[in-house]
């Protein structure tokens, strides 16, 4: 556990109390005891609560775009004049009609790039669900004369009907929804030259001996435009290929191997190339499977010279370079912390393999977590943190770190409300390897010589960190909300979640959820110490995969959940997604146990406390027939459980439908913990 002072600005002996007992970091006292109650549409729809914001993005070096109020206005950096922004003048574009890709001109009109005969095949849109770090099918040359572009091929892939209400007589709205175990899309890399008006396909070869790639992610060009790049990955999601291509002519291409990565688990790349700054073929390369984080390499096209340049024992994210230094944020200090670090580069002119990597820098030192926009010169940057107990600041920095200006010190938004103290600390993982971060809410009011219901919100799954030294650490307001009407809130991150390496993130492949469960229940083990703690009184709810995980825990631990709410929960990973579901869990041959050891349809019957499950019923992320075949087993076994479908909702309930989610759920707890 990193240690720290423990600040408690209330209650002193409880504090020293909660600190010998729980590992507390820090604590944020209660900021107004008779201060205003949170209603369920403040909660849930009013912006007013969060701290103040700007949203700043560089112009060019001299001049910050910043975004407050509904209004964007320019900086000057070096005058600090402020002006309205001017929006530039249309560009040349890509636009999308239905699954066609074409190129509109300033002026409106539009040239057809590749034209889709069939619904089954898309151009120019993303692939893979968004999984690997894609978040779009259209990748620009640098000097905008060539774009790369994704074609989705779904013609074997299985539709699901969802179903729509609002017809005269109800219709299905058909999706394609590649399960675990089944046929997934194809494909395929295009690049078309805006001079000749001509698209040729990339071919890409086997990844290794016999392994066809299934997937290609993290598409980019080099400085020059000349040569482009993608990672290939095969179908178990275990080897990667990184490939090049140089592209001149419209003559048939093939990407030449660069690099090579396995891993026994699951490999996930999620960066593009990030060159140096005057190379064309130097460049940082992002991974977790050669050091056991993810670190950030020094490589070359050739593919022969590799070199570790962040060289910490922590997940490390690249924020921008000029040649000379290398910038990242890092979580070294803390995994709830974030701060700015650079590197410097010398010699590169002579390679890889000779050029000098001097020591990190730390350019960040208030405690928090740091979110940095870099000038494009790198000669400054926007340094934009908060910590549990600052709300927001936002400075102008010079690449040493050194603060120029104040862009913003926010007030704490949430004075003149009852809001009630929030400890951040630490508890041992099962395994007794790590420390796992977590926040406590105390209820309003709070008298240690009570005894008071707990709330367990959980979500536990990949790509999430629940709680961080942020303000608030991540609170979710209807926490508070509940908080304040008498419950302890408790949320913890466990193993699988992000941001802590390559180790604590695989912990749970082949079987999700049972590390998890592990780790969450040494939390709740721990919170039943406490002495106003009402071990009769435990209730969990989650949603996605923490609806899953509500499930998981009230079934597993049945004498010690009274209760849970459980939204749109994932109930067998067999019919999840491919691209996820077999990364996590491989495929459902290779893995069988792993399936029916996770399956909440057989736990169905091992349920004893209230449950009440939310669904989206037009759901296209965890599909409906997840709980609808959880309640069927629960008919079968004549065990009782509540269900309450959204009609219009999909995954995530939003709007009006959302504040009467959440007074559903208040309610639940009202009347059964």
């Amino acid at each position: 556990m990193i240690k720290k002072t423990c600040l408690v600005l209330g209650a002193m002996c409880l504090g020293l109390f909660l600190s010998a007992q729980s590992g507390v970091l820090k604590t944020r006292a209660a900021n107004d005891p008779s201060g205003k109650i949170l209603t369920m549409e403040e909660t849930i729809l009013s912006r007013e609560l969060a701290p103040a914001n700007l949203y700043c993005n560089w112009k060019d070096a001299q001049t910050i775009l910043m975004h407050k109020d509904g209004k964007w206005q320019e900086y000057d950096i070096t005058t600090g004049l402020h002006a309205d922004f001017k929006a530039p003048a249309k560009r040349m574009r890509t636009v999308t009609e239905g699954q066609s890709l074409l190129l509109e001109y300033p002026d409106g009109t539009r040239k057809p790039i590749a034209e889709s005969t069939s619904p089954d095949i898309t151009y120019g849109q993303t692939v893979s669900r968004n999984e690997f770090g894609i978040d779009g099918g259209v990748f620009w040359s640098p000097d905008s004369t060539k774009i790369a572009y994704y074609q989705k091929d779904e013609s074997h892939v299985t539709s699901y009907p969802l179903v729509d209400i609002t017809t005269r007589t109800g219709s299905a709205n058909e999706i394609k929804y590649p399960m675990a175990g089944m046929d997934s899309e194809i494909i395929r890399l295009w690049v078309y030259d805006l001079a000749s008006g001509h698209s040729s396909e990339i071919t890409v070869p086997e990844i290794g001996t016999g392994i066809s790639p299934a997937y290609i992610t993290n598409v980019c060009w080099s400085p020059d435009s000349r040569i482009l790049y993608a990672q290939m990955i095969d179908r178990s999601q275990k080897n990667v290929m990184l490939g090049r291509t140089v592209i001149e002519d419209g003559s048939s291409l093939t990407m030449i191997p660069v690099l090579y990565e396995k891993n026994d688990r699951y490999v996930e790349p999620l960066d593009p190339l990030y060159f140096i700054k005057g190379h064309n073929d130097i460049f940082l390369y992002r991974t977790a499977n050669r050091d056991g984080y993810r670190n950030l390499y020094l490589c070359d096209n050739i593919g022969g010279n590799v070199r570790r340049l962040t060289a910490t024992d922590a997940d490390v994210a690249y924020i921008g370079n000029d040649g000379r230094y290398v910038y990242y944020t890092s979580a070294e200090v803390s995994p709830v912390e974030n701060h700015l670090f650079r590197v410097e580069i010398k010699g590169l002119n002579k390679g890889v393999s000779r050029a000098r990597i001097g020591k990190p820098q730390r350019l960040t030192r208030e405690e928090g977590w740091h979110s940095i926009s870099l000038s494009p010169d790198c000669r400054h940057f926007v340094d934009s943190y908060s910590s549990l107990t600052v709300p927001r600041v936002i400075n102008l920095c010079n690449a040493d770190g050194k603060m120029l200006s104040n862009l913003l010190t926010a007030e704490d938004p949430t004075m003149g409300h009852a809001y009630t103290e929030i400890s951040l600390g630490t508890v041992k993982s099962a395994d007794g390897l790590y420390d796992n971060y977590y926040r406590l809410i105390k209820p309003k009011d709070f008298d240690p010589a009570r005894k008071y219901p707990v709330i367990v919100y959980v979500y536990g799954g990949p790509h999430s960190q629940m709680v961080q030294d942020t303000f608030m650490a991540q609170l979710r307001r209807w926490e508070m909300y509940m908080a304040q009407r008498g419950y302890l809130v408790y949320v913890q991150d466990n193993r699988g979640t992000q941001n802590r390496g390559l180790a604590f993130e695989q912990a749970i492949h082949g079987q999700c959820g049972q590390a998890e469960m592990a780790d969450q229940m040494e939390g709740v083990k721990m919170l039943m110490e406490l002495p106003y703690v009402d071990k009769e009184r435990i209730g969990v709810h989650g949603w996605s995969y923490g609806g899953f995980m509500t499930i998981s825990l009230i079934t597993n631990y049945p004498d010690v959940f009274k209760m849970g709410v459980a939204g749109g929960p994932v109930i067998d990973w067999k019919w999840y997604e491919v691209m996820y579901g077999e990364r996590y869990m491989d495929h459902p041959d290779v893995n069988p146990e792993g399936y029916a050891k996770t399956s909440l349809i057989n736990k169905a019957k091992d349920l004893k406390g209230r449950l009440l499950i939310c669904q989206g019923v037009i759901d296209n992320v965890v599909l409906w027939q997840h709980s609808l075949s959880f309640i069927r087993e629960c008919i079968i076994n004549n065990v009782q459980v509540d269900y309450f479908p959204y009609p219009r909702a999909e995954h995530n309930v939003m709007g009006k439908d959302r504040v009467h989610l959440h007074d559903k759920i208040s309610m639940y707890f009202e009347d059964y913990l």
